[in-house]
């Protein structure tokens, strides 16, 4: 049974992008529909697009710059990465503008750049490579594709960030990237990549357990337990279930724990609770306390969805 008081919850929100994810992706609108119409002109018109948007250069880089990676978390590549989060127009100039920024800025029309990198930016290329393919940039992408698929299949996820150890967070980033590529880009070559991925997050180790491997003494970070909204490099739960839900992968066996263990959070109003924990240091607009409870509530529903355990379509 749908649950309507929920649905109206989420449709309450003053954010446009909450609004038309919900009708979009939970109660399964099309495109054309009024509501669905109406709240996707009120994406680029009011609350955090136009803000993020209204702070870029006309040559595409973000004003406040130190360099496309600094500050966190409103230069450049973190504005893009938000702005894909908040269903941005793909064609909006400024949104194509901020991407040819980026590939010019990373050098990635040639593979260089990518080939002298050191172990351990899945977690960079991987967001890239989501907002890049959602511009529909798909031609200028295949030198991080194939950096991406040397990162699971090669180097096994190692990270000099977490003691020279494979690390989760960007194993979860890359397949995040690799799973924006449009059918036509799903190489055999990608697709063992991604079934790597899936393999050491959900067979190797345990999501729940979070006993990926981490240097001595290394502790569980504070964010993985936690409902979280923004995230930039980082990963808890709840994004690792998006980007499996995204890959189709929610029914594997080792996904069912977690889909508990989230079903489990889910509180007597019907709510989950969630954070913003850079809220200091990113944009404001992206909501207050009720409306980050919304954003990682959209999410936790829409999973639970993908995995057939709710229904919110109408």
């Amino acid at each position: 049974m749908v649950n309507q008081a929920f649905l109206s919850w989420l449709l309450e929100s003053s954010i446009p992008s909450i609004r038309y994810q919900t009708y979009t992706q939970l109660m399964g609108l099309p495109e054309d529909h009024p509501d669905v119409i109406q709240a996707k002109h009120a994406i680029m018109q009011t609350g955090p697009v136009p803000t993020i948007l209204g702070r870029q250069t006309e040559v595409g880089h973000w004003k406040i710059d130190k360099s496309f990676y600094t500050p966190k978390y409103i230069s450049s590549h973190w504005s893009m990465l938000l702005l894909v989060e908040l269903s941005v127009e793909p064609s909006d100039p400024r949104f194509q503008r901020g991407a040819e920024h980026m590939l010019n800025a990373t050098e990635t029309k040639s593979p260089s750049w990518l080939q002298k990198e050191r172990p351990g930016l899945a977690c960079f290329w991987g967001d890239m490579l989501q907002y890049v393919a959602y511009a529909g940039r798909i031609d200028e992408l295949q030198a991080i594709i194939q950096f991406l698929i040397q990162e699971v299949t090669t180097r096994r996820g190692v990270c000099n960030h977490n003691g020279g150890l494979p690390c989760a967070w960007g194993m979860v980033r890359n397949l995040w990237g690799l799973a924006a590529l449009p059918a036509t880009q799903c190489t055999p070559e990608v697709n063992q990549a991604i079934e790597a991925g899936i393999a050491f997050l959900l067979d190797s180790h345990s999501l729940v357990e979070a006993n990926y491997p981490a240097p001595e003494n290394g502790k569980i970070h504070p964010l993985w337990f936690d409902l979280n909204f923004p995230l930039f490099y980082q990963v808890d739960i709840l994004f690792t279930l998006r980007v499996l839900g995204d890959l189709g992968a929610l029914n594997h066996p080792g996904a069912q724990a977690a889909l508990d263990w989230l079903e489990q959070l889910r509180r007597e109003d019907g709510h989950w609770h969630g954070h913003n924990p850079y809220r200091q240091r990113t944009y404001k607009q992206l909501g207050d306390a009720e409306e980050i409870h919304r954003w990682v509530s959209l999410q936790a529903a829409r999973i639970l969805q993908q995995a057939g355990r709710a229904d919110f379509h109408v």
